[in-house]
Protein backbone atom coordinates (compact mmCIF):
# COMPACT_ATOMS: atom_id res chain seq x y z
CA UNK A 1 0.00 0.00 0.00
CA UNK A 2 1.46 3.36 -1.02
CA UNK A 3 2.14 5.99 1.64
CA UNK A 4 -0.53 8.66 1.81
CA UNK A 5 -0.23 12.37 2.65
CA UNK A 6 -0.59 11.65 6.36
CA UNK A 7 2.31 9.19 6.26
CA UNK A 8 4.45 11.73 4.38
CA UNK A 9 3.63 14.38 6.97
CA UNK A 10 4.54 12.04 9.82
CA UNK A 11 7.86 11.12 8.20
CA UNK A 12 8.62 14.81 7.51
CA UNK A 13 8.01 15.69 11.14
CA UNK A 14 10.27 12.86 12.32
CA UNK A 15 13.11 13.77 9.95
CA UNK A 16 13.05 17.40 11.04
CA UNK A 17 12.56 16.68 14.72
CA UNK A 18 15.09 18.28 17.03
CA UNK A 19 14.60 15.33 19.36
CA UNK A 20 15.58 12.89 16.60
CA UNK A 21 18.70 14.90 15.76
CA UNK A 22 19.64 15.04 19.42
CA UNK A 23 19.15 11.31 19.94
CA UNK A 24 21.37 10.39 16.98
CA UNK A 25 24.05 12.83 18.15
CA UNK A 26 24.04 11.19 21.59
CA UNK A 27 24.51 7.74 20.04
CA UNK A 28 27.47 9.07 18.04
CA UNK A 29 28.99 10.53 21.21
CA UNK A 30 28.58 7.25 23.11
CA UNK A 31 30.60 5.37 20.47
CA UNK A 32 33.13 8.19 20.16
CA UNK A 33 35.94 7.99 17.62
CA UNK A 34 35.59 4.20 17.41
CA UNK A 35 32.19 4.52 15.72
CA UNK A 36 31.04 5.75 12.33
CA UNK A 37 29.15 9.02 11.72
CA UNK A 38 25.43 8.33 12.02
CA UNK A 39 23.86 11.69 11.17
CA UNK A 40 22.61 10.99 7.64
CA UNK A 41 19.84 12.89 5.90
CA UNK A 42 16.59 10.96 6.16
CA UNK A 43 17.67 8.79 9.09
CA UNK A 44 15.34 8.38 12.06
CA UNK A 45 16.26 6.72 15.36
CA UNK A 46 13.25 4.46 15.96
CA UNK A 47 14.29 2.91 19.26
CA UNK A 48 17.05 1.55 21.47
CA UNK A 49 17.65 -0.94 24.25
CA UNK A 50 19.73 -3.73 25.68
CA UNK A 51 19.36 -7.24 24.24
CA UNK A 52 21.28 -10.40 25.05
CA UNK A 53 23.25 -11.51 22.01
CA UNK A 54 24.31 -15.14 21.68
CA UNK A 55 28.03 -14.79 21.03
CA UNK A 56 30.49 -17.49 20.09
CA UNK A 57 31.55 -18.32 23.65
CA UNK A 58 28.58 -17.20 25.76
CA UNK A 59 25.57 -14.87 25.80
CA UNK A 60 26.48 -11.21 26.36
CA UNK A 61 24.52 -7.95 26.78
CA UNK A 62 24.72 -5.62 23.79
CA UNK A 63 23.27 -2.16 23.26
CA UNK A 64 21.08 -2.03 20.14
CA UNK A 65 19.86 1.01 18.21
CA UNK A 66 17.21 0.69 15.51
CA UNK A 67 17.05 3.32 12.79
CA UNK A 68 14.70 3.38 9.82
CA UNK A 69 17.54 2.16 7.55
CA UNK A 70 20.13 0.43 9.75
CA UNK A 71 20.47 -1.67 12.91
CA UNK A 72 23.39 -0.70 15.16
CA UNK A 73 24.80 -2.59 18.12
CA UNK A 74 27.88 -2.51 20.29
CA UNK A 75 29.55 -3.56 23.52
CA UNK A 76 28.50 -1.82 26.72
CA UNK A 77 31.49 -0.18 28.41
CA UNK A 78 29.56 2.24 30.63
CA UNK A 79 25.78 1.92 30.47
CA UNK A 80 24.12 4.79 28.56
CA UNK A 81 27.46 6.60 28.33
CA UNK A 82 30.07 4.62 26.41
CA UNK A 83 29.98 1.78 23.87
CA UNK A 84 32.59 0.24 21.59
CA UNK A 85 32.94 -2.37 18.83
CA UNK A 86 30.19 -0.73 16.78
CA UNK A 87 28.46 -2.95 14.21
CA UNK A 88 26.11 -1.55 11.55
CA UNK A 89 23.70 -3.76 9.60
CA UNK A 90 21.75 -2.42 6.58
CA UNK A 91 18.10 -3.27 7.13
CA UNK A 92 17.61 -4.09 3.44
CA UNK A 93 19.36 -7.42 4.01
CA UNK A 94 17.79 -8.30 7.37
CA UNK A 95 15.37 -11.16 7.88
CA UNK A 96 13.98 -12.10 11.30
CA UNK A 97 13.01 -15.56 12.48
CA UNK A 98 11.30 -16.18 15.81
CA UNK A 99 12.79 -18.82 18.14
CA UNK A 100 10.74 -21.14 20.33
CA UNK A 101 11.29 -20.86 24.07
CA UNK A 102 12.93 -23.72 25.92
CA UNK A 103 14.11 -24.35 29.49
CA UNK A 104 17.26 -22.26 29.05
CA UNK A 105 16.56 -19.70 26.33
CA UNK A 106 13.45 -17.49 26.15
CA UNK A 107 12.13 -14.54 24.15
CA UNK A 108 14.60 -14.94 21.31
CA UNK A 109 14.77 -14.49 17.57
CA UNK A 110 17.33 -14.77 14.79
CA UNK A 111 18.71 -11.76 12.97
CA UNK A 112 19.78 -13.07 9.56
CA UNK A 113 21.99 -11.04 7.20
CA UNK A 114 24.23 -11.82 4.23
CA UNK A 115 27.48 -11.55 6.17
CA UNK A 116 26.53 -12.58 9.70
CA UNK A 117 23.54 -14.11 11.46
CA UNK A 118 22.96 -14.42 15.19
CA UNK A 119 20.38 -14.92 17.94
CA UNK A 120 19.25 -12.24 20.36
CA UNK A 121 17.00 -12.45 23.42
CA UNK A 122 14.75 -9.89 25.09
CA UNK A 123 13.81 -9.70 28.76
CA UNK A 124 10.12 -10.41 28.16
CA UNK A 125 7.84 -11.79 25.48
CA UNK A 126 6.24 -8.35 25.09
CA UNK A 127 9.61 -6.73 24.49
CA UNK A 128 10.48 -9.42 21.93
CA UNK A 129 7.22 -8.77 20.06
CA UNK A 130 7.85 -5.02 20.11
CA UNK A 131 11.41 -5.30 18.78
CA UNK A 132 10.39 -7.70 16.01
CA UNK A 133 7.40 -5.56 14.98
CA UNK A 134 9.50 -2.40 14.76
CA UNK A 135 12.34 -4.05 12.83
CA UNK A 136 9.97 -5.74 10.37
CA UNK A 137 8.11 -2.47 9.87
CA UNK A 138 11.34 -0.63 9.08
CA UNK A 139 12.48 -3.36 6.68
CA UNK A 140 9.12 -3.40 4.88
CA UNK A 141 9.03 0.39 4.55
CA UNK A 142 12.61 0.51 3.29
CA UNK A 143 12.09 -2.17 0.65
CA UNK A 144 8.81 -0.60 -0.45
CA UNK A 145 10.47 2.79 -0.84
CA UNK A 146 13.51 1.44 -2.72
CA UNK A 147 11.56 -1.04 -4.83
CA UNK A 148 14.13 -3.72 -4.01
CA UNK A 149 13.50 -7.33 -3.03
CA UNK A 150 14.60 -8.64 0.34
CA UNK A 151 17.81 -10.64 0.59
CA UNK A 152 17.41 -14.40 0.19
CA UNK A 153 20.98 -15.56 0.84
CA UNK A 154 21.91 -15.29 4.52
CA UNK A 155 24.92 -16.37 6.55
CA UNK A 156 24.55 -19.39 8.82
CA UNK A 157 24.03 -18.90 12.54
CA UNK A 158 27.11 -20.19 14.37
CA UNK A 159 26.63 -22.98 16.88
CA UNK A 160 27.96 -21.69 20.26
CA UNK A 161 31.23 -23.27 21.41
CA UNK A 162 29.59 -24.52 24.59
CA UNK A 163 27.21 -26.74 22.60
CA UNK A 164 30.00 -28.75 20.98
CA UNK A 165 32.47 -30.72 23.09
CA UNK A 166 33.64 -32.61 20.02
CA UNK A 167 33.78 -32.06 16.27
CA UNK A 168 30.31 -32.01 14.72
CA UNK A 169 31.70 -33.44 11.46
CA UNK A 170 33.85 -36.45 12.40
CA UNK A 171 32.15 -36.95 15.82
CA UNK A 172 35.50 -38.12 17.18
CA UNK A 173 37.89 -35.24 17.77
CA UNK A 174 37.54 -33.85 21.31
CA UNK A 175 38.24 -30.14 21.76
CA UNK A 176 41.02 -29.13 24.13
CA UNK A 177 43.29 -26.14 24.65
CA UNK A 178 45.48 -27.50 21.86
CA UNK A 179 42.76 -28.95 19.62
CA UNK A 180 40.77 -25.78 19.03
CA UNK A 181 37.28 -25.19 17.74
CA UNK A 182 36.58 -23.75 14.28
CA UNK A 183 33.34 -22.71 12.62
CA UNK A 184 32.24 -23.61 9.12
CA UNK A 185 31.14 -20.39 7.42
CA UNK A 186 28.59 -22.23 5.29
CA UNK A 187 26.64 -24.25 7.89
CA UNK A 188 27.84 -22.70 11.17
CA UNK A 189 28.81 -26.01 12.81
CA UNK A 190 31.73 -26.36 15.22
CA UNK A 191 34.45 -28.53 13.68
CA UNK A 192 38.06 -29.51 14.25
CA UNK A 193 41.01 -28.30 12.15
CA UNK A 194 41.37 -31.38 9.90
CA UNK A 195 37.61 -31.35 9.20
CA UNK A 196 37.72 -27.69 8.13
CA UNK A 197 41.02 -27.41 6.28
CA UNK A 198 39.42 -26.27 3.02
CA UNK A 199 38.27 -22.84 1.86
CA UNK A 200 35.58 -21.67 -0.49
CA UNK A 201 34.51 -18.27 -1.76
CA UNK A 202 31.07 -17.40 -0.38
CA UNK A 203 30.31 -14.17 -2.29
CA UNK A 204 27.60 -12.97 0.08
CA UNK A 205 30.03 -13.08 3.00
CA UNK A 206 33.43 -12.18 1.56
CA UNK A 207 35.43 -11.86 -1.62
CA UNK A 208 38.14 -14.00 0.00
CA UNK A 209 37.97 -17.80 0.49
CA UNK A 210 36.47 -18.72 3.86
CA UNK A 211 36.82 -21.79 6.07
CA UNK A 212 34.24 -24.50 5.38
CA UNK A 213 33.79 -28.02 6.72
CA UNK A 214 34.44 -31.04 4.51
CA UNK A 215 30.73 -31.78 4.11
CA UNK A 216 29.93 -28.28 2.86
CA UNK A 217 33.06 -28.29 0.69
CA UNK A 218 31.94 -31.48 -1.04
CA UNK A 219 28.40 -30.12 -1.51
CA UNK A 220 29.71 -26.85 -2.94
CA UNK A 221 32.10 -28.72 -5.22
CA UNK A 222 29.34 -30.96 -6.60
CA UNK A 223 27.05 -27.99 -7.18
CA UNK A 224 29.80 -26.11 -8.99
CA UNK A 225 30.68 -29.16 -11.10
CA UNK A 226 27.03 -29.52 -12.11
CA UNK A 227 26.90 -25.86 -13.10
CA UNK A 228 30.09 -26.24 -15.14
CA UNK A 229 28.76 -29.29 -16.96
CA UNK A 230 25.61 -27.40 -17.90
CA UNK A 231 27.79 -24.58 -19.17
CA UNK A 232 30.07 -26.97 -21.08
CA UNK A 233 33.07 -26.29 -18.81
CA UNK A 234 34.92 -29.42 -17.65
CA UNK A 235 37.66 -27.75 -15.60
CA UNK A 236 38.39 -29.00 -12.07
CA UNK A 237 36.91 -26.28 -9.90
CA UNK A 238 37.73 -27.59 -6.46
CA UNK A 239 41.33 -26.38 -6.02
CA UNK A 240 41.37 -27.13 -2.27
CA UNK A 241 43.11 -24.70 0.01
CA UNK A 242 44.54 -25.98 3.29
CA UNK A 243 44.53 -23.68 6.28
CA UNK A 244 45.59 -25.71 9.28
CA UNK A 245 47.60 -22.78 10.61
CA UNK A 246 44.61 -20.43 10.87
CA UNK A 247 44.09 -19.11 14.42
CA UNK A 248 40.46 -19.55 15.38
CA UNK A 249 40.75 -16.82 18.01
CA UNK A 250 40.44 -14.28 15.20
CA UNK A 251 37.24 -15.78 13.80
CA UNK A 252 34.88 -13.56 15.78
CA UNK A 253 36.95 -10.87 17.48
CA UNK A 254 33.87 -8.95 18.60
CA UNK A 255 33.06 -11.68 21.09
CA UNK A 256 36.47 -11.50 22.75
CA UNK A 257 35.75 -8.05 24.22
CA UNK A 258 34.21 -7.96 27.66
CA UNK A 259 32.44 -5.16 29.50
CA UNK A 260 33.41 -6.57 32.86
CA UNK A 261 29.96 -7.96 33.70
CA UNK A 262 29.07 -11.55 34.31
CA UNK A 263 27.05 -13.08 31.48
CA UNK A 264 23.34 -12.41 31.94
CA UNK A 265 20.68 -15.05 32.06
CA UNK A 266 19.50 -15.50 28.50
CA UNK A 267 16.23 -13.67 28.09
CA UNK A 268 17.25 -10.75 30.30
CA UNK A 269 19.46 -7.68 30.38
CA UNK A 270 22.67 -6.90 32.27
CA UNK A 271 22.65 -8.41 35.78
CA UNK A 272 23.23 -5.19 37.72
CA UNK A 273 20.56 -2.89 36.29
CA UNK A 274 17.14 -2.92 34.60
CA UNK A 275 17.02 -3.70 30.90
CA UNK A 276 15.36 -0.59 29.44
CA UNK A 277 14.02 -0.48 25.89
CA UNK A 278 12.47 2.66 24.44
CA UNK A 279 10.86 3.19 21.05
CA UNK A 280 10.21 6.68 19.71
CA UNK A 281 7.60 5.82 17.08
CA UNK A 282 4.68 3.43 16.97
CA UNK A 283 4.85 0.03 15.32
CA UNK A 284 2.07 -1.77 13.47
CA UNK A 285 1.16 -3.51 16.75
CA UNK A 286 0.51 -0.07 18.29
CA UNK A 287 -1.92 0.90 15.55
CA UNK A 288 0.28 3.28 13.59
CA UNK A 289 3.71 4.53 12.69
CA UNK A 290 3.63 8.15 13.64
CA UNK A 291 5.53 9.85 16.48
CA UNK A 292 3.56 10.42 19.68
CA UNK A 293 2.88 13.97 20.80
CA UNK A 294 5.38 13.41 23.60
CA UNK A 295 7.99 10.79 24.30
CA UNK A 296 6.46 7.58 25.67
CA UNK A 297 7.69 6.14 28.95
CA UNK A 298 10.35 3.49 28.54
CA UNK A 299 9.34 -0.14 28.57
CA UNK A 300 11.21 -1.63 31.50
CA UNK A 301 12.04 -5.22 32.32
CA UNK A 302 14.13 -6.30 35.26
CA UNK A 303 15.92 -9.64 35.69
Amino acid sequence: MAEGPADDTVLHLELNSEANTRRIAIVEQCFGSSGQPLAVQGRVLVGEGVLTKMCRKKPKPRQFFLCNDILIYGNIVISKKKYNCQRIIPLEEVKLESLEDDAQYKNGWLVRTRTKSFAVYAATAAEKAEWMAHINKCVDDLLKKSGKLGATDHAAVWVPDTEAGSCMHCKKSQFTIINRRHHCRKCGKVVCGPCSNKKWILPSQSSKPLRVCLTCYDELSRAKADDNRLAGDTRDIRAPTHQNSVDSSSEDSEDEFSNGNNPPAVGGGPPDEPNVTQFYRKSTTDGGDGPPSELPPATEATN
